[in-house]
């Protein structure tokens, strides 16, 4: 049963992201995702929080007194490094602050995460890392975890956004029908009316199951072929319903939607989607559980292989 349809009450209250958090390591990678925030948060009128995280002093055999600020030499190069990020960013416009703690980065992210409580928290990645081994994995990976927000990756091969403010023109919503692309949802809908966007929603079909196909399997080819041509216009007519139930009444969309049941692989068949109607922005759920139930839902794994390759920024809520 669809989670996604009985939303309309939640998606007439607009989307907006009034508190915007980056975290930046000052890499190339960071760079190009502060595009990205800085573009939604001339957009919207936000507020901007600036994170770096320095890594932990290693632990020593004997205990020492904690060094002072002003003799610091990491947190004092972070600073003049945050500094010169300011400057080059030209914040001037936004109401903005940064935070220069030392610790593990995702304590730093979620501490103030849980302070400022954003509306949404922008990173970029280097796109390495395994979902599976989460303690090895890339600070990008565990905040699609952990996070209680939106999160905007922007990933290796993502392009720089290609205008000052935040003007997306092609928006792929890809959808399981599950709880995280209900949440996921409103924010695509969202972003589409505000920048006039043509919004693309898309399910991608799994591999079909042999259980699906009944007892006729086990019969001549004639029987298997039958039910399967059956089974699938079944399957892709219900996801065109779901699809089309998506978009509530009330909704101010410059065109009318594109609805896409494409009969492919998880991940490529939303890459190739995103790729032949050059999205400008995925959006997408990314659900936590491994149950097998839920086998057919948009994993960690697709996920994460979405945000590697995508030439896009990717928008992602979990539940």
């Amino acid at each position: 049963m669809s989670t996604v349809a009985p939303l309309e009450s939640q998606i007439e209250k607009s989307v907006e992201f009034k508190r915007i958090m980056i975290a930046t390591d000052f890499s190339a990678a960071s760079q190009e995702a502060w595009g990205y925030a800085l573009a939604i948060a001339r957009r919207y009128g936000s507020e901007i929080t600036i994170v770096h995280a320095i890594p932990p002093a290693p632990r020593r055999s004997v205990p020492m007194d904690p060094v002072p600020p002003e003799l610091n030499r990491e947190r004092l190069l972070a600073e003049q490094e945050m500094e010169r990020f300011r400057q080059e960013a030209r914040l001037a416009h936004a109401a903005n602050h940064v935070v220069v703690e030392q610790a593990p980065v995702w304590d730093v992210i979620s501490s103030i995460i849980e302070r400022e409580d954003p509306d949404l928290l922008v990173l970029g990645t280097h796109g390495r890392g395994i979902l599976k081994k989460l303690a090895l994995g890339s600070v990008a990976e565990e905040a699609l975890r952990l996070a209680p927000c939106p999160v905007l990756t922007v990933g290796p091969k993502a392009f720089p956004p290609r205008s000052e403010v935040a003007d997306f023109k092609n928006i792929l919503f890809a959808t399981d029908f599950g709880p995280a692309s209900a949440k996921a949802f409103p924010y695509a809908l969202s972003l589409a009316e505000d920048c006039q966007a043509r919004l693309i929603l898309l399910h991608v079909l799994p591999p079909m199951p042999v259980a699906e196909v009944g007892p006729a399997a086990y019969g001549p080819a004639t029987y298997v072929a039958e039910d399967l041509t059956e089974w699938c216009k079944r399957v892709r007519e219900e996801s065109s319903r779901q699809l089309k139930e998506l978009i509530p009444r009330s909704a101010k969309l410059s065109a009318p939607p594109i609805e896409l049941v494409a009969p492919d692989f998880l991940p490529e068949g939303i890459l190739d989607a995103a790729m032949s109607y050059e999205a400008e922005l995925i959006v997408m759920g990314a659900n936590r559980t491994r149950s097998p139930r839920l086998a057919a839902h948009i994993s960690w794994a697709i996920t994460h292989d979405v945000l590697c390759q995508a030439r896009c920024p990717v928008l992602t809520a979990r539940v």
